[in-house]
């Protein structure tokens, strides 16, 4: 892959997530089994992504007993060239759950609704759907072979470029 610029580069992770409705979650329960699944979901500018999920899903259950989540935003299989370096940016999060009748619920709720449509509504009145917070404090952005980024844990909004650092570390 060409070197981007730094302009470009960070454009691009800035606007990566923009593509995507949903989030793929890696959860595991209480007692380390994995669960893999997905949902629906919204981001603020912090980079925190929330999701709307069912009381009755093991991911939900997973959020709540261990409050810790991976999320992963893949790049489609059909939009890429080589399937063994899709796009992809993933984060390590905290997750949290919002109080029910909270301003930042609803107003979390609201956004939901905007991008999802009347489906939401039905999901805002019953009882077993929950939005929680997931709040990033690592991750990695990749665009391809030799383009790995980790995400600055002191600021989420930038990226720190792999090799440059093994090329420090390294005398080089």
């Amino acid at each position: 892959m060409p070197k981007l610029s730094s302009e470009k580069l960070h454009q691009l992770y800035h606007d990566f997530t923009k593509q995507f409705k949903s989030v793929v979650l890696a959860t595991t329960s209480e007692i380390g089994e994995p669960q893999a699944s997905y949902a629906p979901c919204v981001m603020d500018k912090a980079r925190n992504i929330y999701v709307f999920v069912s009381g009755l899903s093991a991911h939900t259950q997973n959020l709540t007993t261990t409050g810790k989540v991976s999320a992963l935003f893949v790049q489609d299989e059909s939009q890429t060239t080589q399937m063994f370096a899709r796009q992809r940016l993933s984060y390590s999060c905290t997750a949290s759950l919002l109080e029910r009748d909270s301003e930042l619920w609803q107003a979390i709720a609201q956004q939901f609704e905007a991008r999802f449509g009347s489906i939401v509504e039905l999901m805002i009145g019953l009882p077993d759907f929950r939005i929680f917070q997931l709040r990033p404090h690592s991750g990695r952005f990749v665009l391809g072979f030799g383009a790995a980024y980790d995400i600055d844990p002191n600021d989420l909004s930038q990226l720190i470029d792999r090799k440059e650092d093994n090329d420090q570390t390294e005398g080089g």
